[in-house]
């Protein structure tokens, strides 16, 4: 069985194009969701430095006729990374499912023991347009135990669709993120840079309180 159908297998369904939909149904049951992480790390053996999903996407998702929509080598990513620096925030726009991400990701953990590498010292600001590419990405950062805001928007007019906020609570290297989605309103609006254009997302909160209150009171209004 080659790796489409396995990862088709494990989400439970027959048909590639309905993955998006089915991974964004996963990512919002944190047990089941869960489950398919353990599922997936085994399937490719703990070799998490790129992007599982990137041909998977590539070849059954994006729309490379119309839209030219096209996936960054891998070669390319790293090349990128080189001339990045590995501390703080890391700002990226049209994130796609996560490739370049990821390697940033990488390169920085390989600086630091596992012990002492800490998810809280490193945020991810992504924004991405695509409905089809961003349950991906959502999930290969929370896999991953990244600390990031995920914005679901047009990175040129600024309409948005939800901003979701993955978090590692317990802030381990070998710990899952949990998956947050900010509220709409006037605050986050402001926070974020965004306009509001639909509430695509419901209202979903994982993290305990003590430690999502401080994203949130900054949005409340």
């Amino acid at each position: 069985m080659d790796k489409t159908q396995k990862i088709n297998e494990i989400l439970g369904i027959n048909d590639s194009y309905k993955a998006p939909t089915k991974l964004m149904e996963i990512l919002f049951n944190k047990q089941k969701r869960e489950e398919i992480f353990h599922q997936f790390l085994e399937l490719f053996r703990w070799k998490m430095e790129y992007d599982w999903f990137h041909e998977y996407f590539q070849e059954e998702h994006s729309d490379r006729k119309t839209k030219k929509q096209d996936f960054t080598p891998m070669s390319v990513a790293d090349i990128i990374n080189q001339t990045v620096n590995e501390e703080g925030m890391y700002h990226e726009s049209c994130a796609g499912t996560g490739g370049i991400a990821i390697s940033h990701w990488h390169k920085t953990r390989l600086k630091y023991h596992p012990l002492t590498y800490k998810p809280s010292d490193h945020l991810y600001m992504l924004e991405e347009l695509s409905d089809r590419a961003l349950p991906f990405l959502i999930f290969n950062m929370a896999i991953r135990g990244v600390n990031a805001t995920i914005i679901h928007c047009d990175v040129l007019s600024r309409d948005c669709f939800g901003v979701f906020f993955v978090q590692n609570d317990k802030n381990l290297s070998l710990e899952f993120s949990s998956i947050n989605v900010m509220p709409y309103s006037k605050s986050a609006s402001e926070v974020f840079n965004v306009k509001f254009a639909e509430e695509k997302y419901p209202a979903h909160i994982e993290s305990p309180k003590e430690i999502f209150s401080q994203w949130k009171n900054l949005c409340i209004c």
